[in-house]
């Protein structure tokens, strides 16, 4: 299995903004990092498969706004995901709760940096009543990270979940979580989940260990794949699910040791997609994988077991996730 970090609680970054909910984006935000890039050099063209095809109609537009009613924040929106028309236009969303400000300063992430607000104790009621309304079936709950809570925030998770699941009992619930570093938070964390679980636990190695440093500071790579394993553990028939970015400066052999690693650790699921670089302040995107290799991570990973691939240059960690649980038969 790939090495890490001796001390895996070093260097977990702390914010630089005297008030609290101030947003840091850009340069602002990714100039903190030991890590910069500059934002002068030419950026690469997009090939052909990248280009996302945009809807007719107004879904989005509506979407957006029942959101704002309810002053609730998606990650399509925050992170600036291409798949954000297609998924609103079909009345989906992947809800983001704890603020709208990170800990951390990922050189790939678009979510602002900062000193996060107190959680919102209104929140998951809020949360249950917008997605009861909007009938869904299945819906994935992420939260930027909060290094400022005892335990990173999943009593707030467990919250939600309890809410969304009383005001609509059929419900698939998928979480997509940070990763509860820091001394005693993990334990916290799984300790406040062990009672409401969700239908798929989901959480991010977003890059190979080589490039851990550059792209997620203040992240373990080692931490995140314990994490995973943890929870199987405490929750053998629940899914579990993460996802990776190419482009960023990996190797072939490097992505198909993380993808052995996961499944090392037990997960169960696994999406890869093609890294966009948010602006010209963040991590530059080194390359376009094409979509044949996409095709042949897909038939590698399958060949390793996981119980699903999402494989292809437009893939995202909640891109079709109901799709993805169905193939795991969570959702019937």
């Amino acid at each position: 299995m790939s090495q890490t970090s001796a001390n895996p609680l070093r260097s977990i970054p702390i914010a630089v903004v005297d008030k609290p909910g101030e947003k840091m984006l850009g340069n602002d935000k990714i100039g903190l990092n030991r890590a910069s890039f500059d934002a002068s050099q030419p950026v690469l063209r997009k090939p052909g498969w990248i280009r996302v095809r945009l809807p007719q109609g107004n879904a989005v537009q509506q979407l957006k706004a029942r959101l704002r009613e309810n002053s609730l924040v998606t990650v399509c929106e925050e992170a600036s995901c291409p798949n954000i028309h297609e998924c609103f236009s079909k009345g989906t969303a992947t809800f983001m709760i704890l603020g709208e400000v990170c800990t951390r300063r990922c050189s790939f992430c678009d979510v602002a940096h900062g000193r996060p607000l107190a959680p919102d104790p209104l929140e998951p009621a809020r949360l249950a009543e917008t997605i009861r309304d909007m009938r869904l079936r299945y819906v994935v709950i992420t939260s930027v990270d909060r290094d400022d809570l005892r335990d990173g925030g999943a009593e707030h998770f467990a919250a939600c979940i309890r809410a969304v699941r009383h005001a609509s009992p059929d419900i698939r619930i998928e979480i997509l979580t940070p990763d509860f570093r820091g001394k005693g938070r993990m334990e916290r964390a799984l300790d406040v989940l062990k009672d409401f679980p969700p239908d798929v636990f989901n959480h991010n190695l977003e890059t190979v260990p080589h490039l851990y440093r550059e792209v997620r500071p203040g992240a373990d790579y080692q931490w995140s794949l314990d994490l995973l394993k943890r929870f199987k553990a405490q929750h053998p028939t629940v899914p579990t699910k993460s996802g990776i970015m190419l482009g960023l400066g990996e190797t072939m052999d490097q992505v198909l040791e993380t993808m052995r690693d996961l499944r090392a650790h037990d997960v169960d699921m696994i999406t890869i997609g093609q890294y966009l670089q948010p602006t010209a302040h963040h991590h530059p995107v080194v390359r376009y994988w094409t979509p044949d290799e996409f095709e042949e991570l897909r038939v590698a990973g399958e060949a390793m077991g996981f119980s699903h691939v999402a494989s292809g240059p437009l893939v995202r960690s909640s891109y079709h996730a109901d799709l993805m649980a169905h193939a795991a038969g969570v959702v019937e």
